[in-house]
């Protein structure tokens, strides 16, 4: 697996920004004879973390070479994957630069079928955000110990970033594209082919209510979902095993 540490000046952002890529080696991949595109899973990293998180905290290099997948880990500060009120256009980023792009630069899948988003905590959120907002550019989404109310960090304070930045103030996000319950129903009420999701947690993690809460809604409104939990807290011992179980579903 060739692990490539990607820079570049991003127009949406207006700076340089970082990415790694995980790539699958071929015999005749450094010669130019290889044409082959692999299928690629978007990895979305959680508050305070960035594009080096999986690979310094995971296995994935291992689990991505066992299935043949190539793996993008960009870095989204503390944006909840949002236009920030006060910030980056994060969103806009991902959905209309990185999607085009990567793939003209990389042997990247395009086909919606061979491309998939996941995340933990933050990026869990991300993922389904992203995957909700976009059906028609993923097939599978994950959320591994993800925020899956989007409120939740309008009522619980942080230290490490400020919730503002991204509200610009607002008392709620619900019925907004940041609102996954709302793009949901919206996706429903329009007939829109929804991407295959995953969805895990530890039963000792501080999200665990808050990921049963929106497993019971997405079996309410008849979502076809995958749902696993174990014994686990809001660490990546238990992201390390989740992500592994999360290429083995793809």
């Amino acid at each position: 697996m060739a692990i490539i540490d990607f820079q570049f000046l991003s127009n949406t952002l207006a700076t340089t920004t970082s990415i790694s890529i995980l790539l699958p080696e071929q015999e005749d991949w450094w010669s130019g004879g290889n044409k082959t595109t692999y299928p690629t899973l978007y990895l979305l990293h959680g508050l305070s973390n960035n594009h080096t998180t999986y690979v310094r905290n995971t296995n994935i290099e291992r689990y991505a070479t066992e299935k043949g997948v190539a793996v993008v880990i960009p870095s989204f500060d503390h944006s909840f994957y949002s236009n920030m009120a006060y910030g980056h256009r994060y969103f806009d980023y991902f959905t209309k630069e990185l999607l085009p792009l990567l793939p003209t630069l990389f042997p990247l899948a395009q086909e919606r079928e061979k491309t998939f988003v996941a995340g933990h905590s933050m990026g869990g959120y991300g993922a389904f955000k992203m995957a909700l907002s976009c059906p028609d550019r993923f097939s599978k989404a994950a959320s591994m110990s993800g925020v899956m109310d989007i409120d939740y960090i309008l009522h619980h304070p942080f230290d490490n970033f400020s919730v503002e930045a991204i509200t610009g103030g607002k008392k709620t996000l619900h019925g907004t594209p940041s609102d996954l319950y709302h793009l949901i129903r919206k996706n429903k009420k329009s007939q829109i082919e929804l991407p295959e999701l995953y969805q895990t947690c530890g039963t000792e993690d501080f999200l665990y209510e808050d990921n049963l809460a929106f497993r019971d809604f997405l079996q309410s409104e008849n979502i076809q979902s995958t749902y696993t939990e174990a014994p686990g807290e809001h660490d990546f011992k238990f992201w390390d095993k989740s992500i592994q179980n999360v290429l083995e579903w793809l």
